[in-house]
């Protein structure tokens, strides 16, 4: 019988650990990947923009280069020059690519113009040991003297992604096809203050000329605040404990859930102070869309060259040189499919297939071991507090055709495509309005706000907790759609299918549209190198 009434429950993300696997969205999520971070795409957006008078404008976010350390060594956290950074659009539901946009990286050595310090008799020298020298020039607008330039090109490719048809994108303002890159945030000594350095990136938001699209778009590359959130400490120290809501309302403070349990809390976030690269795209919808049914499908992805010959004799111009085909590395469409799903002998493999081949890994989605293990750590506990005998809490509805829907064809006449292919793609409905950013529900889709996650995903949508509600078997229940209405269950499981599909599964860090900004790029502000102790920086107009 599923269990009914208002308790919340909180639960560290068990099933994370048993892959192995750092559970940080897509941080590092198989064992290849972890080799390779500046290629390593950790979490995907796609979304309706809320941005006021852009509505009819699509976003798409691409973070790579995880979990970077604020304070960032001597070298910060440049993108990769040998990689190819993509993001691919499926317009007509056959799982392929029908648009492409590349990006590459180029990094220039800026040491031989400038001579820093005069070193002996006469001697100059023109290299400083960081990259950072601002200070020492005296120039702390962060707009030169350094000792390297990061810039970027991005090309639109229609059909085939090696084999299309490949046309550059412009600046709008300069007709350039070379975009700039800001320097990431190495501290108030350079930056002078949060303040400061969001002024400083938010110039390197270009106005872009799209190749056969009417309307210009916007594009961004640079480092921002860590987007995602999560308790990943709980997660890893699990040894006797369950943690699960203290209060019947979650942030209330009213101590009505579960005894010993614990509360929301921000400061459970240990990544409140890293940083991510993104990668930020804004096209208009109508350049998307193509004769489709207005639902778009896409992911992202990184590859390297197929062969890497290292320099023994390493210069900074050529510690390497690449070679050959490439060959894709990581990709990311659905959050924490590959975490939670996928087996992890198979994770690497997923991770250089593209969604066309999907049908491979169909039974880790019909058969999902994850709910099983969410019901062995939990089982115990619920029934004891609730004194209840509930023999199995995984859902019974096997092969799981919802979560099919949820993650592989989209749901019916919500965000499927005019064809439905079973395959890992992140799915938006370009058609359904974007909800404001103050009245956006973090639960997305199944709180109601058709606009959110797993239509599309916005910043603010709590995804993990939304992922583990449907894995659970949230969509075997009613969809509420206003004050006094419900959207009946998809017609894809029943609640007796899910005994606790209605359970507010959590990982008890709260996020919010709130902690972002309301304009593109959406993410924000990163953390500071230095003080150590700065404030966790806030969204525009907080």
């Amino acid at each position: 019988m599923p269990l009914s009434g208002n308790m919340s429950w909180l639960i560290a993300i068990t099933a994370f650990c048993a892959s192995m696997t750092s559970i940080a969205s897509s941080h590092r999520e198989a064992p290849h990947i972890s080799k390779y971070p500046k290629v390593d795409a950790s979490d995907f957006y796609l979304f309706n923009s809320y941005e006021p008078g852009r509505e009819d404008y699509v976003i798409m976010l691409a973070n790579y280069n995880p979990m970077q350390a604020h304070y960032g060594t001597a070298n910060f956290f440049s993108l990769d020059s040998a990689a190819l950074y993509e993001i691919h659009i499926d317009n007509n539901g056959d799982a392929m690519e029908d648009i492409t946009f590349q990006f590459r990286f180029t990094h220039e050595s800026l040491d031989t113009d400038i001579a820093v310090f005069e070193i002996g008799s006469g001697q100059d020298q023109k290299s400083v040991p960081s990259i950072a020298r601002q200070v020492v020039q005296g120039n702390l607008d962060g707009s030169s003297e350094r000792n390297y330039q990061e810039s970027y090109s991005v090309t639109r490719v229609s059909g085939d992604r090696r084999t299309g048809q490949a046309r550059i994108l412009t600046d709008a303002t300069t007709d350039s096809p070379v975009f700039s890159k800001p320097y990431d945030y190495v501290g108030n000594a350079n930056f002078g203050s949060a303040e400061s350095y969001t002024r400083y990136a938010d110039s390197f938001v270009h106005t872009a000329v799209i190749p056969d699209c009417n309307r210009e778009g916007r594009v961004f590359v640079g480092q921002r605040l860590e987007s995602f959130k999560s308790a990943l400490g709980e997660v890893f120290d699990l040894v006797g404990v369950i943690p699960i809501e203290a209060d019947g309302t979650p942030g209330s403070g009213d101590g009505d859930g579960f005894p010993g349990g614990v509360r929301q809390d921000v400061e459970r976030n240990p990544l409140a102070r890293n940083n991510v690269t993104t990668i930020a795209l804004e096209i208009h919808k109508s350049c998307l869309t193509g004769s489709g049914n207005g639902v778009i499908g896409a992911w992202t992805t990184a590859s390297l060259r197929q062969a890497t010959i290292l320099n023994p004799k390493a210069t900074l111009a050529k510690p390497e040189i690449n070679g050959g085909a490439w060959t894709q590395v990581s990709r990311l469409g659905n959050i924490l499919v590959n975490e939670l799903m996928i087996g992890f002998s198979d994770k690497d493999r997923f991770n250089a297939s593209e969604p066309k081949d999907d049908l491979q890994f169909i039974n880790y989605i019909t058969h999902p071991v994850l709910p099983a293990i969410v019901s062995s750590l939990l089982k115990e506990p619920i029934n004891s507090t609730l004194n209840v005998n509930i023999h199995n809490l995984a859902p019974s509805n096997i092969p799981r055709h919802d979560l099919i829907s949820s993650f592989l064809t989209g749901l019916v006449d919500v965000n499927q495509l005019s064809t439905a292919t079973s395959a890992d793609m992140l799915r938006l409905n370009t058609s359904i309005n974007a909800t404001a950013r103050e009245n956006q529900q973090a639960l997305g889709f199944i709180a109601g706000d058709f606009a959110g996650f797993p239509n599309g995903r916005r910043p603010g949508d709590d995804a993990v907790d939304i992922a583990l509600r449907i894995i659970m078997g949230a969509l075997c229940y009613d969809i509420p759609i206003g004050d006094n209405a419900v959207l009946n269950n998809l017609g894809i499981c029943d609640p007796e299918d899910a005994p606790i599909g209605n359970v507010a599964l959590t990982d008890g860090v709260p996020i919010t549209a709130m902690d972002f900004d309301n304009t593109f790029p959406f993410l924000i502000t990163p953390y500071p190198g230095s003080p150590v102790d700065a404030p966790i920086p806030l969204p525009k107009n907080y």
